[in-house]
């Protein structure tokens, strides 16, 4: 399958859009393809970048949290695997791999994270996404007093939701678009990085 949007000419971008894309493939070795196929509309490329970095960065955006980034990362692959989005699972798969360096890991939570080796605590983190992933009308106290003993104050159980929410739009996104991931993507965090 191809992509349904053809990405717009990396020299035709503004140039704040054409920076980041660059910055973003020096330290990658590669573009990913959200990245220039969101290009298409620059006002929405902005603001899809500005949310996903206050979430996924929060100390850029001046903010402390418990959640790791690979906590964040486990977010992600577990829910965009509930929304079947190919893309995500397999992006921030590999990030999850990196971050938690565990080559397993992405492929147990994107399949059942009940079943993962993962902490107690990821679990219960994973819990709560997949609620609000599949039945957000559902939450209720009972849910945010399940995260409190594993240490997430209301804050994080924000982050989780964000998070949660967020990558179902970028999710529903990419699948429609016909988004594929970059080959690059399969083996980071499985086998050691080329120099």
């Amino acid at each position: 399958m191809t992509a349904r949007y053809p990405a717009p000419d990396l020299n035709a971008l503004p140039d704040d859009i054409k920076a980041k894309v660059l910055e973003v493939q020096e330290k990658a070795g590669f573009i990913p393809n959200v990245f220039l196929g969101f290009a298409r509309r620059p006002a929405e490329w902005r603001a899809f970048f500005a949310y996903h970095d206050a979430l996924m960065d929060p100390e850029s955006a001046g903010r402390s949290s418990n959640l790791t980034k690979g906590d964040r990362e486990m977010i992600v692959t577990t829910t965009s695997a509930a929304n079947q989005c190919l893309y995500c699972v397999v992006a921030h798969g590999a990030i999850l791999r990196i971050y938690e360096k565990k080559p397993f890991v992405a492929d147990q939570v994107a399949v059942n994270h009940r079943k993962a080796d993962i902490s107690p605590r990821q679990r219960a983190m994973l819990d709560f996404a997949m609620k609000v992933c599949l039945r957000s009308a559902e939450i209720d106290d009972a849910d945010f007093d399940a995260l409190h003993p594993h240490g997430f104050d209301d804050e994080d159980i924000w982050d989780i939701a964000a998070i949660t929410a967020f990558f179902g739009l970028s999710n529903r996104m990419a699948s429609f678009a016909g988004m594929q991931p970059n080959p690059e993507f399969y083996l980071m965090g499985r086998v050691p990085r080329q120099k």
